[in-house]
């Protein structure tokens, strides 16, 4: 049985233990030196205000991992990242896949072909927006200087999908006159998979005087798939799910004059992966019930596969910046252009499979392998013009203008070659091109959804001091949308359907936050701030696919409104002789929270609104120097997020699980990281420094949809009668995700002209479950996302100047 923790989060051992973390006495030698480190430790600057501020003067609650930060954890994904930041939860979907909620605010699992669902956490690179549903982008962290984590609603300043909170991406900028460069190589190991590796490299170069420069990265990581593939006739495919990120970015400064900074940049990546980190419980064409098909158990990190699976996105970012500072105010304008072209193909011969059985169709035909291709085709174009006062006075403000422009056109289609003629013969002749609806052959299923989003919106946010400790703010953001979609389908599994959808919104979002400073290192905030996120227009539901239950249950969803979220929070920042406190209260009150649910036998998701939900918790993060030498930190939160009302559905029942005082999906109650870090008072082998690292994280039970927390939930029937099972088998699975808890080490010799990082991540080779995918309500597939395996690494890194 696992240890459950629950004797760790009792009040009083937590105060205890953060008194003896933070209040330990100190001798006077220690005392010295730790105020000797704490003035020459460098503040970290953060632009989370629109406006350059020391991340203790953020009056709200804010995280900033530091590019030392990230290169001496040896992170190298947002999941990485995330383990020592409180109140932000990652559902890793695979490269470019991630799936972010923040403090609680979810709707569950959004899986791919849901492309009218908005993000809840808004991402930024730098000044650009780069945030888009179902597909968070997995850039390379080579080069950053930052990045930054705000916690909480950002509608104010950052708008629609900062619901939740906002992540923003700080890239190293070029710097006029100096030369800089790096290169870093690694190699890894996964326990029981594949090989993988990257190599990077950096380079600074001044090209005029005081004028104009350019930055330049450059960078290719193999990744080791640890997935092994079962397949017909006894095939095994080992590692199915590895694949490469290749890429790069290129900045120019150009200054023209001492007022003037004009910076202008392109991305582009490439990210291809050959499979899922998807581990199975049971396949239509593999599980221990057939008797006229092999008997398969599928075990731990495998699934079972008739084709390939694929993803691939092409990244292409291009924006320009331009600062000019007056006596008045700084002003900023921001353009930026993201191209994106997604394709996942995944195996989806069990899905087919299924409705063909349904059909009454041969076995032949249910074997046929069936590839469903998602396409996810965006463009956006957005401009941010604003002006900051750059005065000391006791009033300072910030206001703008944003404007955007996406085209998003999602496909989806299912070739199955020789479908066609196993549809004639068992329907009637003529029937598949009949159902194509202008759709190409021996696919049947198609459609096509294009997408045509614009924003607009008026931003400004006031500073004042009332005293010289006492400093009130107040900000509001003015927001119009407009959203239009067509949908059309057409083949056998289709309703060929053909329809125009619209959906506005406008509206205002604002804030008022209060910060004291209580004392030298004592700084109290509170504030009020509110948060929204888009509706939109649900797909029409596969109706020759839903089984009549499904469909009275799920028919009746169209349009869902927008999500709006009120925050009300208290927080303390607090720094001083080698210590750190970041402590924040909240409560949210969710309005029409947007959940998403698995239509079941439809093959098809729905998205509708909760009336009310909440939100709350504590989430701190603490950092000790506890000796010259020894360096601590423990992040964490506590989070109670539920619903507080109950849903309906077409019969009087309750809907998938969602009853007020149920849990919401993918919220872990309980999380937290301790970390620490030991420099040697001798550095070891001639370095210059030598460190020790170590991170312990916890995570909390959770689940993937409200409906998992049903009584029998867990229990699924096929309803198919293939390979000799009659379908009436129950596969049971336990759709409460267990706690997982991952311990990292890493050590690191540090000298002049380059570092040598060797680390272990995953020490005891946790399997965790990240989140469970039912294909087809379960009749076709079942399986877990699964974390990363042990992984065995050495980074070396040479620096030139």
């Amino acid at each position: 049985m696992r240890p459950t923790y629950q004797h760790l989060f009792k009040p009083s051992l937590i105060s205890v233990a953060l008194a003896a973390v933070l209040c330990a006495p100190l001798s006077a030698q220690q005392a010295q030196s730790q105020m000797q480190e704490d003035e020459a430790v460098e503040k970290i600057m953060v632009t989370a205000t629109k406006r350059s501020l020391a991340i203790e003067d953020v009056p709200f609650s804010i995280n900033a991992q530091t590019q030392k930060d990230i290169e001496r954890s040896g992170a190298n994904s947002l999941e990485d990242i995330s383990r020592n930041i409180a109140s932000i939860s990652i559902q890793n979907l695979g490269p470019g896949q991630s799936q972010v909620s923040m403090r609680g605010v979810s709707a569950g699992q959004i899986v791919r072909d849901q492309p009218g669902v908005k993000e809840q956490v808004g991402v930024y690179l730098d000044e650009s927006v780069i945030s888009l549903s179902l597909f968070t982008p997995d850039l390379d962290f080579f080069d950053l200087s930052r990045v930054e984590t705000l916690r909480g609603p950002q509608g104010t300043l950052f708008g629609s999908g900062s619901i939740g909170g906002t992540l923003r991406y700080i890239t190293n900028q070029p710097e006029i006159n100096s030369f800089d460069a790096k290169v870093e190589v690694n190699v890894n190991t996964k326990t029981d998979g594949g090989n993988g590796n990257h190599v990077k490299a950096m380079v600074n170069v001044p090209l005029v005087d005081d004028t104009l420069a350019m930055r330049a990265v450059v960078y290719r990581t193999g990744y080791a798939g640890f997935i092994d593939a079962l397949g017909e006739n006894g095939v095994l495919e080992e590692d199915v799910n590895d694949g490469f990120r290749l890429g790069g970015r290129v900045a120019f400064k150009y200054t023209p004059t001492e007022n003037i900074t004009i910076t202008p940049r392109i991305i582009l990546q490439d990210i291809s992966v050959n499979g899922s980190n998807r581990q199975e419980v049971f396949n239509l064409f593999a599980n221990p019930n057939t008797t006229t098909r092999p008997a398969i158990s599928l075990g731990e990190r495998q699934q079972y596969l008739l084709l390939q699976e694929d993803f691939k996105d092409e990244t292409l970012i291009a924006d320009l910046t331009a600062e000019y500072a007056s006596n008045f105010a700084n002003f900023t304008f921001v353009y930026s252009y993201t191209d994106r072209d997604i394709l996942m193909s995944r195996d989806a011969s069990s899905l087919s499979g299924s409705v063909s059985i349904d059909l009454g169709f041969p076995d032949e035909a249910v074997l046929l392998p069936s590839n469903l291709r998602d396409q996810t085709q965006v463009t956006q174009d957005t401009f941010e013009l604003r002006a900051a006062s750059n005065d000391e006075s006791d009033l300072t403000w910030v206001a703008g203008i944003f404007t955007s422009d996406t085209e998003r056109n999602y496909q989806q289609t299912l070739p199955t070659p020789g479908y066609d003629a196993f549809t004639d013969a068992t329907l009637g002749a003529g029937t598949a091109a009949s159902v194509a609806n202008g759709f190409e052959a021996n696919s049947p299923y198609n459609a096509s959804l294009p997408y045509d989003l614009s924003q607009t919106a008026v931003f400004g946010e006031l500073n004042y001091a009332f005293t010289d400790k006492l400093i009130v703010t107040l900000g509001s953001r003015w927001y119009d949308f407009e959203e239009t979609r067509r949908f059309t389908t057409g083949g056998l599994f289709s309703n060929s359907d053909d329809q125009t959808d619209s959906t506005t919104s406008d509206g205002f979002t604002s804030r008022v936050i209060a910060q004291y400073e209580l004392n030298d290192t004592v700084n109290l905030n509170a504030q009020v701030s509110q948060g929204f996120r888009l509706g939109g227009v649900n797909d029409p539901l596969n109706r020759s696919l839903c089984n009549t239950q499904d469909l009275d249950v799920f028919g009746g969803f169209q349009e869902y409104k927008d999500e709006t979220l009120t925050n009300y929070e208290i927080g303390m920042k607090s720094s001083g002789r080698g210590w750190g406190a970041n402590v924040s209260a909240f409560y949210a009150d969710i309005e029409d929270l947007q959940v998403t649910l698995d239509a079941g036998s439809c093959s098809s998701r729905i998205s509708f609104n909760v009336p009310k939900s909440t939100s709350q918790g504590i989430e701190f993060e603490l950092t000790r120097q506890a000796t010259k030498n020894l360096f601590v930190s423990f992040a964490g939160s506590f989070i109670q997020a539920e619903f507080g009302s109950t849903v309906f559905d077409s019969n009087g029942d309750v809907l998938g699980g969602v009853a007020d005082g149920n849990r919401l999906a993918s919220v872990p109650e309980t999380s937290f990281a301790i970390s620490s870090t030991y420099e040697f008072d001798e550095p070891l082998f001639g370095s210059s420094a030598t460190y020790i690292q170590g991170s312990y994280q916890f995570v909390g039970d959770r689940i993937t949809q409200p409906s998992d927390q049903i009584a029998g939930a867990g229990n699924f029937q096929s309803g198919l009668a293939f390979g000799g099972a009659t379908g009436n088998e129950t596969t049971e699975v336990d759709l409460m995700l267990d706690q997982y808890d991952t311990l990292n080490l890493s050590t690191g010799l540090v000298y002049d002209e380059f570092e040598l990082l060797f680390y272990v991540n995953n020490v005891f080779d946790e399997n965790a479950l990240l989140s469970f995918d039912r294909e087809r309500g379960g009749r076709a597939r079942l399986g877990y996302r699964i974390g990363e395996p042990r992984t065995i690494g050495a980074t070396f890194r040479m620096f030139f100047q």
